[in-house]
């Protein structure tokens, strides 16, 4: 079995992977709402899931690590946010978002409690078109900005039903630099920028490295391998957020 070493470090969200399986992009589903003229807009949120491309309609579904909870969509609003979960899928082209919830949504108006009716999030969900697509080794952040004022339907005089409208922002947190190193071996790398020095080990049969979480900037790459000779280094590596850098071959001493 092929090893894979993985190596954090004490910065937000940077490290360093060398297995070619491990490349994959990582997607935070966050919630948020604007004002309705309501006192509590309350959904029964069960599970968060994701469609990739590349697979069939219902092949291409991944659910989300979610703990089932009623979120009164009224506590999120002016700029707050709450963090459903978190998923690593592969690179690759995102189509929709689906929210399945549960029979407990309701509506408070005038101090008074009414059931929301919604039968079809209920069977097949809530489904928010992407179209997002995702590079590796990037972090992405995905807002439901779910329009809590334009999703409430009076269906009769004391009635109501959920007809959802919700717009999906989605946003690169930060870049990644990758490469490969000939011949393939351990290789000691260390990543400058500014006074930040960070020094870690990647191995891989193949050569290849992706170093992830970087925030936007310019960097310095030095390789020390296993034989001695000259360090090599790349200078001047510019990274920018949803951007994954390919420093390109870099020649250890024979």
């Amino acid at each position: 079995m092929k090893k894979c070493l993985l190596l954090l470090f004490l910065v937000p969200a940077l490290f360093v992977t060398s297995c070619n399986d491990e490349k994959n992009a990582r997607v935070e589903v966050w919630l948020t709402d604007a004002p309705g003229d309501y006192q509590e807009v309350n959904i029964d949120l069960q599970r968060v899931e994701i469609h990739r491309d590349e697979k069939g309609d219902e092949q291409g579904w991944q659910s989300l690590q979610v703990t089932p909870t009623v979120y009164n969509l009224l506590d999120l609003t002016n700029g707050k946010e709450t963090l459903l979960g978190e998923l690593e899928l592969p690179a690759g082209r995102l189509s929709q978002v689906r929210l399945v919830l549960g029979k407990n949504n309701t509506l408070k108006i005038n101090d008074q409690m009414y059931p929301l009716s919604t039968p079809s999030s209920q069977q097949s969900g809530l489904k928010v078109q992407l179209h997002q697509v995702l590079a590796e080794g990037i972090t992405y952040k995905l807002v439901l900005d779910f329009d809590a004022g334009k999703s409430i339907v009076q269906t009769g005089s004391e009635t109501y039903a959920l007809s959802p409208v919700i717009r999906a922002i989605t946003e690169a947190q930060n870049g990644a630099i990758k490469g490969k190193v000939e011949p393939a071996a351990v290789v000691a790398i260390t990543v400058m920028a500014g006074e930040e020095t960070l020094t870690t080990t990647s191995s891989d049969e193949s050569g290849e490295f992706l170093i992830k979480g970087l925030e936007a900037g310019t960097y310095r790459l030095v390789f020390d391998g296993p034989r001695e000779g000259p360090s090599q280094e790349k200078t001047d590596v510019y990274v920018e957020l949803g951007v994954v850098t390919d420093v390109g071959i870099v020649s250890l001493p024979e």
